[in-house]
């Protein structure tokens, strides 16, 4: 099984997905735009051979030097876990007449208007929504839609230049902010909580299932620096008013024809209990959800979408035992972190249910919240009662207070 992995040294988590691949036997071809030299001797080891390129968002650039690097060999998969070059494999599949999701078939994950198009097609409940390509066209669109709306990229992730405007004047505001965005969507806002379906599936069919809700929501979160985002994952995501959410997960896989990979949904739960679609990749999800996700079953997600994505078999067994709390801190001021209070009383609280702690330390420059989901660092913990993992998770999130001067 030989694999070329685009992305294989950023972001971090793509690390452990090489060695995921490594590890059920791949032949893994890394493809990155990080230097050979500067790659760990554990890296190096997991890998077969590794390419550096120029710029690995220059798609024309990358086809052609891998095409040429892999010149001569057969090549099984051509695999990205990285939302920015699903195009890019898909490209490459169809270059080399190979299996795996056509670019028709990734751009229906990664553009969200042709997205939620498909899906609406399907039956399934979507936002009202609009492609807007000029700032007339956003403004045609909220008044065709009425606010509250949410204005965001195309092929954005991660909540970036996303924002809820709920009259004109945070419509203008949110204009100003994204002028560097060629293209968005403008929707209706959805009122209600907010969750994950995360799938590990095989030929479209969920071979692994997940389910995490965001507290507060993203856009919510991204909105405010003193706001510590937590996500928890569901133990018991089988229960009645979830269930909704699951089904609408399944279909949405279907309307979209997704194979043999990670799926990352995000889902509205309304007052009222109905499943409103938001947005999916094909692809597994950032900010650690994938650690959280073994942490609350004891397996190896890394490995087994490995598995899937070379072999067409998930082999762990997954029982869902905990639900696994993240909580992402950001500092206080602006500098490097000169103190950390309440972790260690935190930690103390937590006993036996903490999991880990990633915080930057005194010392270290502070991140730009809004750039990065992980912020100034996180700690995680676990219990297999809900109202338990959601207390401590927000202890930490209350209670653990980063300086930076």
């Amino acid at each position: 099984m030989r694999v070329v992995f685009l992305a294989a040294t950023y972001p971090a988590e793509m690390v452990q997905f090489t060695r995921g691949l490594a590890e059920v036997g791949a032949e893994v071809y890394g493809v990155g735009d990080a230097s050979k030299q500067s790659l760990s001797k554990e890296l190096k080891g997991w890998m077969t051979d590794y390419l550096q390129v120029p710029r690995i968002m220059d798609e024309d650039d990358v086809i052609e030097r891998v095409t040429q690097w892999m010149r001569g060999k057969s090549v099984d998969r051509v695999l990205a876990n990285w939302e920015p070059l699903t195009i890019l494999a898909a490209r490459l599949r169809e270059r080399w007449s190979m299996p795996g999701m056509s670019v028709d078939t990734v751009r229906g994950f990664r553009d969200k208007q042709l997205m939620k198009e498909r899906v609406k097609a399907a039956g399934l409940r979507v936002p009202k929504s609009k492609r807007a390509l000029s700032e007339a066209d956003v403004r045609a669109a909220a008044e065709e839609i009425g606010f509250p709306i949410v204005v965001k990229p195309i092929a954005g992730a991660g909540s970036a230049d996303t924002y809820k405007c709920r009259d004109q004047a945070e419509l203008e505001a949110a204009l100003a902010a994204t002028k560097h965005v060629t293209e968005c969507s403008v929707e209706e806002f959805i009122e209600g909580e907010e969750f994950t379906f995360d799938t590990i599936s095989i030929d479209g069919v969920p071979a692994y299932e997940n389910i995490a809700q965001y507290l507060p929501k993203p856009i919510e979160a991204r909105s405010e620096q003193w706001i510590s985002p937590v996500i928890i994952t569901v133990k018991d995501m089988y229960q009645p008013r979830l269930l909704p959410g699951v089904e609408l997960g399944r279909n949405v896989l279907k309307a979209l024809n997704m194979d043999d990979t990670f799926g990352h949904m995000e889902w509205f739960l309304t007052p009222k209990g109905e499943a409103v679609f938001g947005e999916i990749g094909c692809r597994a999800p950032g900010g650690h959800l994938v650690d959280q996700m073994n942490w609350t079953s004891d397996i190896d997600c890394f490995r087994e979408w490995a598995r899937v994505a070379c072999w067409k078999s998930f082999e762990a067994k997954a029982p869902r035992k905990y639900n696994c709390g993240i909580v992402f801190k950001r500092a206080l001021g602006e500098g490097r972190i000169t103190r950390i209070d309440g972790l260690n009383a935190w930690k103390k609280q937590a006993g036996r249910w903490f999991v880990d702690d990633q915080l930057l330390r005194p010392g270290s420059r502070r991140r730009n919240w809004k750039q990065t989901l992980v912020s100034d660092g996180f700690v995680v913990c676990r219990h297999p009662d809900w109202e338990e993992a959601r207390r401590l998770s927000f202890a930490a999130a209350t209670g653990i207070k980063l300086f930076a001067a």
